[in-house]
């Protein structure tokens, strides 16, 4: 275990490797030496790309990568593939769409099922990301599920956030009923060499306008760039404003707080899930076999539940 510890902090993919499965798998020896490696972390650039299906988010990482590495940065990539509900796979085909890095001993791909979490990331994303940090990778992309209004949790893991849209496909409307033009850093229309392009831009200009003009001086003005993945076209714009976001960050503590966020959505996480499965084993348990067979409403059974922790609940007299 500390061998393994020291070969993760060293850099070793093999290393990096069996960590985040034992992660994954919810094997008690990857929790056990998160501890272990916490505070090499917290240097990474870590940018989540999110977008609708279809809108070539794994070309996109993949030309991202490539131009990462011209500059000379260490990178890895999670790439986050809906599971299914039915079987309990899932494809992880996007590693397939990024080979050409497979022999690049300066990237560390990792394809992750989302197995059952909503958002659009793994339950495991947060914990893998601080190991590909503490592995000494300069920058890390997390790519998200894609499957719809819900990409949200990436906002709360990445230090910057791409959101891709594509022409003709209303994607600027979902990711404004979504939110998520709110909460990206960069945005990029992807596939421009498709009808709708213009239109597709004039939207989302007027859009990233009315938003821009709302926020105080100083703030982060968000860019909207043009790629042609599937061409190779696009990247070196967009590295440069994950450059820019960067030192706009840094400039003004962003950056070291965004580790901090993310430490204490973690905690939160794990606290939750510690507090339930202690309860559910207490008294809770009780409680819950009595909701299950309807001789307890959950409304009640949640009143004396607050009740047994020493707290009240303020809707209740």
């Amino acid at each position: 275990m500390t061998d393994l510890a020291a070969e993760v902090l060293a850099g070793r993919p093999a290393a990096g490797a069996r960590l985040i499965r034992w992660l994954e798998d919810g094997d008690a020896r990857g929790r056990a030496l998160l501890p272990r490696i916490h505070a090499a972390a917290g240097r990474a650039h870590v940018v989540g790309v999110t977008g609708p299906p279809g809108a070539g988010k794994s070309t996109l990482v993949d030309l991202l990568v490539a131009e990462e590495r011209s500059r000379g940065r260490r990178v890895g990539v999670l790439a986050v593939d809906p599971t299914s509900p039915f079987t309990g796979g899932a494809i992880l085909g996007d590693r397939l769409r990024m080979s050409r890095h497979a022999l690049d001993a300066g990237v560390f791909i990792r394809s992750m099922g989302s197995r059952g979490a909503h958002g659009g990331l793994s339950r495991s994303t947060y914990d893998a990301c601080l190991v590909l940090d503490a592995m000494g990778h300069e920058v890390i992309f997390v790519e998200t599920v894609g499957v719809g209004q819900e990409e949200m949790d990436v906002v709360g893991l990445a230090h910057t956030t791409v959101i891709l849209a594509v022409p003709g496909l209303g994607d600027e409307v979902q990711a404004l009923k979504a939110g998520l033009l709110e909460a990206g850093e960069v945005i990029v229309i992807n596939k421009a060499d498709r009808d709708g392009f213009e239109q597709t831009r004039r939207h989302l200009e007027l859009l990233l306008h009315l938003r821009e003009g709302a926020r105080p001086e100083g703030h982060w003005r968000t860019p909207l760039l043009v790629a042609t993945a599937s061409r190779g076209e696009g990247a070196a714009a967009i590295v440069d404003a994950l450059d820019a976001h960067r030192a706009h960050l840094e400039a003004g503590g962003g950056f070291a707080a965004a580790a901090t966020r993310r430490d204490e959505r973690q905690f939160l996480s794990l606290a939750r899930a510690a507090l339930t499965d202690a309860l559910l084993r207490g008294r809770g348990g009780a409680l819950l076999a009595q909701v299950r067979d309807r001789s307890l409403d959950p409304y009640t059974a949640a009143t004396r539940l607050a009740a047994l922790l020493g707290g009240a609940d303020p809707g209740v007299t």
